[in-house]
């Protein structure tokens, strides 16, 4: 399948002469990676985004009825529309959402009845460019910017050519202006912004109108001639000459309708015609990709790891504009003001801050800088520091992970907030409840900083997950003031990072849960999901301590129990247990789909796992594991991941993982080694390095690092420095087929821990 996608995206490419003399690496996406899913089994949850990098808009055709979070499934045949998405979750769903769709013969607007077929084969499917040409003849094209698109619809010679604009769920209103050949609106639809917020847009067309009308999606009722509207579900008609070829622009803001205008002049306006904006779209990407520049990979290899690298860089969402004078500012999905400067929106940090943002760190670092201080103004409008913002915030999930973006930009060299200000917002979410969700503020705060951790009560599912998670964290806040030299937030938070140690059973070698008064909870199968573990059982979460590898190495008696504890997430058998969710949900029948034994790749709890290894005297172990996991679970293909895509994380997991690290601890300033993928990888960095890993005879069997240089000096650690790579320069791996046993041994090569080992 993948091979044939592969040269389907090809072909296709090669068809197009206007692009033929342009060196792409942008052809090896295939943005319908993971699409191919569904509510009880996900290979992505992701749909066919068309968008600039970290854009405040994406676009994708949508297969699904209007409101459904699964929007295009790549097992249906027909598409209801075009439409502008922000979705980061077919669990949270979408906001702020409109739609177009081109019918031909009779004027159709129902989304059911205008639905029309197509075939895979009529599309492409790119960062900078979708098309297809659906079985009624109809062709559909897309070109991003940051806050709008270029599209072009191509009717049948001689047929009817209508184009329906959805105004989507809830509120909507247009406005069609026939003689500046424009329609303005806006639309609503959103769960978690303040009241009154809208979506406003513009959109402009290149050929007159013939007829034109409203009407509304609840009863589908068409108000021929009406130039406005304004109501649940609001749209608009227009028709052109038969068998015309329309070109539309179309840009939106959260601010005003003018902002709209201002927009689409800065973005859309200064290119003649749709070919133009798709050159622009295509150099951005090229360009992005181009930054992590791989050799020595097979053609399949390079849409696999492209793939990734387009997910990881489209989440989060630019939520600020610019103004006529080319200045950054906002409307607050918090407070609902106007404010200066940079907003983000759109991500769960529960997902990403394990891998999505350290790889931020990396390649955008100063867009980094722009976050972290967002975060904070985000707190400041909100009174809570974000966990998952949607556009607002949700609470979703659990752990308050702000911090470790915060501190991991800090001790990365990007200090672009104030500490003092950071520490204290994190300090108000550590010793509070908000009123959202299981990650604003903290559920059982009091019993953590009282006994040390959350009992499990049935108020308290997930309690043991809290407990591990909010240990991490107080650990970034310690990292944080011990940077900054803050001495009292320093001593505040040592002492609850080293909590973990008070939910680990000596007696069965896992992470469980209490209930209040210090027993242990009973019965306990390891691997029964749910109850206190939140989306996995304890083969999964046992291993939550990134601060502290070293300290759960001790719990277990030392190296040889601990590596051997890893060795039986691999020879457990793979069955499921539903435990406390009391059915089966899809992470469990994705962990059993790919026949690792309790191994769960599909969620993040367990994506650090494997790099355990380094810790505890086997890195080889790593180095075969990740090669098999990159090699078995991840493609090009609609069966591209072996879980929720999750905003870029599993994307990012990957594109570190192939670069032969990954951020096992955020908020230290090391990456730990696993095997790199490609025979050469040359990072080019915003500062003007470059920084090259090169693996020389590596292959499908030569997985096995040997021996190691960093420019030129022999290197044996198991970890690399962010300083190491932001300063340029070659990591060198020479690789074989045998595992190179003495390799990495010494306890300097060990990566960071806050515990030392103890001695046998």
């Amino acid at each position: 399948m993948r091979s044939r996608l592969l040269i389907g995206v090809i072909t296709l490419l090669s068809a197009n002469t206007l692009f033929a003399q342009t060196e792409s690496l942008v052809k090896y996406v295939n943005t319908r990676q993971g699409t191919n899913t569904k509510y009880e089994f996900s290979y992505g949850n992701t749909y066919p985004a068309t968008a600039l990098p970290f854009g405040m808009n994406t676009w994708t055709a949508q297969t699904g009825k209007n409101g459904d979070g699964w929007k295009y499934q790549y097992f249906k045949d027909t598409i209801r529309g075009f439409q502008q998405s922000h979705q980061c979750s077919s669990w949270v769903n979408d906001y702020a959402v409109f739609s177009f769709m081109p019918v031909t013969g009779k004027l159709t607007v129902n989304e059911d009845e205008r639905a029309a077929a197509f075939k895979h084969d009529n599309e492409i499917a790119r960062p900078s460019y979708y098309k297809v040409k659906l079985n009624n003849n109809i062709t559909t094209e897309m070109t991003p910017t940051e806050r709008g698109a270029h599209l072009r619809f191509t009717f049948p010679k001689g047929q009817a050519s209508y184009l329906v604009l959805d105004g989507y769920t809830k509120a909507s209103m247009v406005k069609i202006i026939p003689q500046e050949r424009k329609i303005i609106g806006w639309v609503n639809n959103c769960r978690w912004a303040p009241q009154g917020f809208k979506n406003y847009f513009v959109i402009t067309f290149d050929k007159p109108f013939a007829d034109y009308g409203t009407w509304e999606n609840k009863k589908n009722q068409l108000s021929a001639k009406n130039l406005t509207g304004e109501g649940d579900g609001v749209g608009a008609y227009l028709k052109f000459k038969n068998g015309e070829t329309v070109q539309v622009k179309v840009a939106s803001s959260y601010i005003s309708p003018e902002q709209a205008e201002t927009t689409l002049q800065a973005e859309i306006g200064k290119y003649k015609n749709f070919d133009d904006t798709r050159k622009a779209a295509d150099k951005v990407w090229n360009t992005l990709l181009g930054r992590m520049k791989i050799e020595g990979a097979t053609e399949d290899e390079k849409a696999t790891f492209y793939s990734c690298m387009y997910h990881a860089n489209l989440f989060s969402h630019q939520f600020f504009e610019y103004n006529k004078e080319g200045k950054p500012y906002y409307y607050s999905p918090y407070d609902g003001k106007l404010h200066d400067g940079y907003m983000y929106t759109d991500n769960g940090f529960w997902d990403t801050f394990r891998a999505q943002f350290p790889l931020n760190t990396i390649i955008h670092p100063k867009m980094q800088g722009q976050y972290v201080q967002a975060l904070l103004d985000a707190q400041q409008q909100c009174g809570w520091l974000p966990s998952w913002s949607f556009p607002s915030e949700t609470g979703g999930m659990l752990g308050n992970h702000a911090i470790s973006l915060l501190t991991d930009a800090w001790v990365k060299g990007i200090h672009s907030f104030d500490p003092k200000q950071a520490l204290e917002a994190y300090y108000h979410e550590a010793t509070n409840k908000g009123p959202w969700g299981s990650a604003n503020g903290r559920p059982g705060w009091k019993e953590y900083y009282a006994d040390g951790y959350v009992p499990y009560t049935p108020q308290t599912l997930g309690s043991t997950a809290w407990t591990l998670e909010f240990a991490y964290d107080d650990f970034c806040g310690y990292q944080l003031a011990k940077q900054t030299g803050n001495a009292f937030y320093q001593n505040v938070f040592s002492r609850q990072m080293y909590n973990y140690k008070n939910l680990f059973d000596p007696k069965t070698r896992f992470m469980r849960a209490k209930d209040a008064k210090g027993n242990w909870i009973e019965p306990f199968d390891p691997m029964d999901w749910g109850g206190p573990y939140t989306e996995g059982n304890a083969w999964h979460w046992t291993w939550s301590v990134f601060q502290d590898t070293q300290g759960l190495i001790n719990l277990m008696g030392g190296d040889k129990n601990f590596t051997a504890k890893i060795d039986s997430v691999f020879t457990e058998p793979g069955t499921i247990k539903v435990g406390g969710y009391g059915q089966v949900i899809h992470e469990m029948t994705e962990m059993a789909e790919f026949k690792m034994g309790q191994y769960a790749q599909g969620n993040e709890p367990i994506h650090h796992l494997l790099y355990m290894y380094n810790y505890a005297g086997q890195p080889w172990k790593a180095q075969q594991h990740l090669r098999e996991v990159m090699d078995k679970m991840y493609n090009a293909g609609e069966n591209g991941y072996p879980g929720d895509e999750d905003e870029g994380q599993m994307s990012s997991w990957y594109v570190l993982s192939a670069a032969g690290i990954y951020s096992v601890c955020p908020g230290t300033n090391e990456y730990v080694i696993g095997s790199p993928a490609f025979k050469k990888m040359t990072i080019t960095l915003e500062n003007g390095n470059k920084f090259v890993i090169e693996a020389n005879n590596n292959s499908k069997q030569n997985v096995y690092i040997q021996s190691a240089t960093l420019n030129g000096k022999p290197y044996t650690h198991n970890f690399i420095k962010h300083s190491d790579i932001m300063a340029g320069g070659v990591l060198r791996f020479e690789m074989g087929d045998k595992p190179n046993t003495t390799r990495g041994l010494a306890a300097e090569d060990k990566p960071f821990s806050l515990s030392k080992p103890i001695a046998n």
